[in-house]
Formats: C-alpha cells, structure tokens, sequence
C-alpha cells in the first residue's frame, strides 16, 4: 500500500484515534477516579462543568475531525479499493465511528444530559451519581479500547 492516498490516510487515521484514546484513556484512569472520590453534589457540578468545557473548537475538531477522517478513509477506500491494506482501514475506521464516535452518540452524550439537568446537591443527583459515574466510565472504557484499536489497525495497515 504505498501508491496513492493511503499511506498519508492511515497514517493521519492512527495519530487522530490515537490521540483521541488518549484522552478516552486519560478519563477513565484518572479523570472519572477523581471525580468519583468527590463527594456526589461536587463530582457532579465537576462533571457538568468539564462537559460544559468539552464543547472547545480544539476538542471538537480532534473528535469530529476523527470521525470525518475515518468516514473519508472508508469511503476513500471502497471508491479506489487498493489490492494491499483494504481491510485495515476499513477495519480502523469502522472501529472508531462505532466503537468511539457512535458510542459517544449513543451511551455517553444522553449521559452527560440527564446529569446535565440535575441540580448537584439535590437527592436526584446524589442518587444518580454513583450509577452515572460506573456507567458513563465502561462506555469510556469501550472507546478507549476502540480508539486504540482504530490505532493499530490503521498503523498496521502500513506495514
């Protein structure tokens, strides 16, 4: 796979999911373990206010580009199907729009909503928190793996 676009691709395909399990990562073994040792009214005013910070042109064009690269990638590689490396960057793009972008969309966005509209010292926060932090962080745990994953079949791609 060395004619054409596809080396560049998988190349910007592995440091993009690359850098974005890192920061999946980085939520699960430091962040949410933080923020769950708070006190509940605390650790969920401290989620809300990281959630609200999320929305930064830098974060979003880390994620969102991801997505679009991997979606370009997919697409780039069903239009030109290369004889060497198809299944890798198939392989790495599913993983991360569904492993990492589409679980984003499905389990941690409606998460960070409903705790969105908690007031943090109510007894509904209080009582959402425990399962809010133990949920939200398996479905990290999964786009983490995912993004990871995404990493190394894009960089094995071009081996």
């Amino acid at each position: 796979m060395t004619d054409g676009p596809y080396p560049m691709l998988a190349l910007l395909g592995a440091v993009a999911t690359g850098l974005m399990a890192g920061v999946f990562c980085a939520f699960s073994v430091l962040v949410m373990r933080g923020l769950a040792a708070l006190p509940a009214a605390q650790g969920v005013a401290a989620m809300n206010a990281i959630n609200s910070s999320a929305m930064t042109p830098a974060f979003m064009v880390l994620f969102l580009g991801s997505a679009g690269l991997c979606a370009g990638i997919a697409v780039v590689t069903f239009l030109l199907w290369p004889d060497e490396g198809t299944v890798h960057l198939l392989l790495g793009s599913a993983l991360y729009l569904v492993g990492a972008f589409g679980v984003t969309v499905t389990a941690n966005v409606p998460r960070n909503e409903a705790l969105m509209r908690l007031e943090p010292g109510a007894p509904e926060a209080v009582t959402y928190w425990p399962t809010y932090v133990r949920e939200w962080t398996r479905w990290n745990h999964v786009r983490a793996v995912a993004s990871t994953a995404a990493a190394v079949v894009y960089a094995l791609a071009l081996v």
